[in-house]
């Protein structure tokens, strides 16, 4: 009787644990067991860590293995267990000595040779390994651009199960094999170290590149400044897109802190090597077809991140938006008031962090030309009511700001002025959130969005409060859209550089909230 120890890490959404394994070699008729509450992969991995092992010249027991995964409460998926499995059923065989698997970690999957594949996921986990004082972490020669994002852990990078046997202390007489020679699934890309050093993704994309649209401009500088949802409305070619393509580009660049959950998710998601680690908010535009499962998250088993999750941070842009499923626009409702979403299935309820800045566009009709005279617009009233009926009243009332998109009534010339660049923009953002995050120090607040009703009411003067209690009592706005209207005033004060917001400032933003009712 031989017992073998190794440790891995288990993921459920963004929170991470060690998973302990213990393999257990006994009497009885050969059979390859692992238990713990293991999902499919991971029982498929008896097969690939038998021919690794194998591959590596450990003759594999002909007896009874058993290999236990605790905590056996929690969930394990995924085949990034593959090298702790097999590197507990190696240290129990005595290929390598059990003391050299203690305080250390191992990720990786399998392949039937030996090789050691790229995994989703690796940020978090080693930054989970990093809070618990993990002394050594082994993952796959692929990940080690995203290990070279935490340059504080002590990090191994394996191509080949022999050379984790070697590294070890153990004595493998098989040649240390190759790194694996291509991805899969769409996997990270080997060459990720340049695009995760930190330089970020260089883009051209700049606010002056769009023709006029100088008071949606303004909509979209008070939204970047306060944190605030926007609705844009206007013809079709009218730069919806392209302004909401830009609104990252005014936006305040992430913190270290925010870079690190955002990079965490896009590593879960298998897409880190494209973006890398950067200080720019992210931006996802999802397609007016897409499903409840693919912006808010789903899936079989425990539910993968959607959309929203991978705006954590940063915009989700809806174009088209009165085009998208009811069902699926109402499914936003909870996210942006609490910040996350809790995805409930048959194993467990996963909790996604989405706390994102909503950015809608719409044409003002189905055709998109009832506009100016209207002439050449085909709806008929029956069409557009139902067009607009998409957009819920408990949807519209988390939205901060209403603008119009005019249509553009001339070209661009050399000598033409298109306004404020996106590094202008950009600077009057900072210096409003700047007021915003020192007025809100002791409350740990970054923006007036973030900020509660309660505190915005009992510092905002008497006068300004009066015209918020008659919007009040006229139905105009609901006590949400009170609160709503009420930091997009201090907002609106802030880029002014003013202490608190003055009578014109509720004024403008009751009518912000309101223009388009």
């Amino acid at each position: 009787m031989a017992i073998g120890t190794a440790q891995s890490i288990g993921i459920v959404g963004l929170r991470s644990f060690i998973v302990h394994m213990q393999a257990f070699i006994s009497p009885g008729l050969p059979y390859f067991s692992i238990i713990g509450l293991p999902d499919a992969s991971v029982n498929e991995a008896r097969e690939r860590v038998k021919s690794a092992c194998g591959a590596s010249g450990f003759p594999w027991p002909q007896t009874r293995v058993t290999v236990n995964l605790s905590p056996a409460s929690m969930p394990k998926r995924g085949a990034s267990h593959d090298l702790a499995i097999a590197l507990s059923v190696l240290a129990a065989g005595g290929m390598v000595p059990a003391e050299a698997t203690a305080n250390m970690i191992a990720l990786g999957e399998l392949n039937l040779d030996g090789s050691v594949l790229p995994i989703h996921g690796v940020l978090p986990m080693l930054l989970h390994a990093r809070e618990r004082g993990v002394s050594k972490v082994y993952i796959p020669q692929a990940n080690m651009g995203e290990a070279a994002l935490l340059p504080d852990v002590e990090i191994v990078g394996i191509g080949h199960l022999s050379e984790l046997i070697n590294h070890l202390g153990g004595d493998c007489a098989v040649q240390e094999a190759m790194a694996p020679a291509g991805m899969h699934d769409g996997q990270a890309d080997p060459d990720t170290s340049q695009a995760a050093s930190g330089s970020g993704i260089v883009t051209a994309l700049d606010m002056r590149q769009v023709t006029g649209q100088e008071s949606t401009k303004w909509a979209l500088k008070a939204a970047a400044a306060g944190g605030h949802h926007l609705l844009m409305i206007g013809p079709p070619g009218s730069g919806k897109t392209m302004l909401a393509e830009r609104l990252p580009t005014i936006l305040p660049p992430l913190d270290e802190r925010q870079q690190l959950e955002v990079a965490s998710i896009r590593s879960l998601c298998g897409t880190l090597h494209q973006h890398g680690i950067t200080d720019t908010p992210p931006f996802e535009a999802p397609h007016h077809t897409a499903s409840n499962a693919a912006l808010v998250g789903g899936g079989g088993g425990l539910a993968q991140p959607g959309a929203i999750t991978r705006a954590h941070h940063g915009v989700l842009f809806m174009d088209e938006a009165p085009e998208f499923s009811p069902r699926v626009l109402q499914s936003l409702r909870e996210p942006l008031e609490t910040g996350f979403v809790a995805l409930a299935r048959s194993k467990g309820i996963t909790l996604y962090p989405a706390r994102f800045q909503l950015v809608m566009a719409a044409n003002p009709c189905p055709c998109g030309y009832s506009y100016g005279s209207a002439e050449r617009c085909t709806c008929a009233s029956r069409e557009r009511r139902r067009y607009w009926n998409r957009l819920s009243g408990p949807i519209l009332d988390r939205i901060d700001i209403q603008t119009e998109v005019c249509d553009v009534s001339r070209l661009p010339t050399d000598d033409a002025s298109d306004g404020e660049s996106s590094g202008h923009m950009r600077s009057s953002v900072l210096a409003a959130r700047s007021l915003a995050r020192q007025r809100f120090r002791e409350q740990g607040w970054l923006s007036n969005a973030a900020a509660s009703g309660e505190w915005l009411r009992t510092h905002t003067s008497p006068a300004a409060l009066a015209h918020i209690n008659q919007a009040l009592r006229t139905s105009l706005l609901s006590m949400r859209g009170a609160d709503r209207s009420l930091r997009l005033a201090w907002t609106l004060a802030d880029l002014s550089g003013r202490s608190s917001p003055t009578i014109a400032d509720v004024d403008l933003g009751i009518h912000l909230r309101t223009r388009l009712a």
